[in-house]
């Protein structure tokens, strides 16, 4: 009898306490007074759609798209031809890496250094121009007429509404979308005339007569 006893006031010890104490007030608390994120949000919303507002900034945000589709931002750092030049590219480039099939065999290896005009030649020339520029448009133009006949040419605005002039010359107009043919081509003013000669692509930076 006295063992459990002993057992029992020992298991008493060792357990847990199960009375609470009370620590007294470490110190003041406040209720959550943040609004709701997303109730916030939608209440914000409402009170523009209230006022007009949210109309305004919709409409705002419409125009914004259909001009940058009409009239996409300049190609930055070119200029109308102040002196006229000719020069060459090669537009040859080096693998940084391996090229491999499904199956993982190797088809070129890294270093390889391959000139696309051995593929495919430019089966018409390019014309680099600004719309915004009158002479230019006139210069594009009369390039464009003088070698239809011949060698055909692909209009390629660097500024401008390409729309405006698919609708007034009634012939696929490109754009060169932030300046990333021209740059490649080291083309610096324009009018300019890409045409290949042999492996390599020649760059007329033409007048404005």
């Amino acid at each position: 009898m006295k063992r459990c006893v002993l057992i029992a006031s020992l298991a008493c010890l060792a357990a847990p306490s199960a009375l609470a104490v009370n620590l007294g007030t470490i110190g003041p608390t406040y209720g959550i007074a943040e609004p709701h994120l997303l109730a916030d949000i939608e209440r914000r919303l409402r009170e523009k759609e209230r006022t007009g507002e949210l109309q305004r900034l919709i409409d705002e945000a419409r125009s914004r798209g259909v001009e940058s589709v009409r009239q996409p931002a300049p190609v930055p750092g070119l200029r109308a031809t102040e002196a006229a030049r000719t020069f060459y590219v090669d537009p040859s480039f080096t693998l940084d890496r391996n090229v491999v099939d499904a199956q993982g065999r190797l088809l070129f290896a890294a270093g390889t250094r391959k000139n696309p005009l051995e593929v495919v030649s430019l089966t018409r020339k390019l014309l680099f121009f600004d719309a915004r520029d009158a002479k230019q448009v006139r210069r594009a133009g009369e390039l464009m007429a003088s070698t239809a006949a011949n060698t055909p040419v692909k209009p390629i605005l660097t500024g401008g509404s390409y729309l405006d002039l698919m609708r007034a010359w009634r012939v696929p107009v490109y754009y060169d979308q932030q300046g990333a043919l021209s740059r490649r081509l080291g083309i610096q003013q324009v009018p300019a005339l890409v045409s290949q000669e042999g492996a390599r692509l020649r760059i007329d930076e033409l007048s404005l007569r």
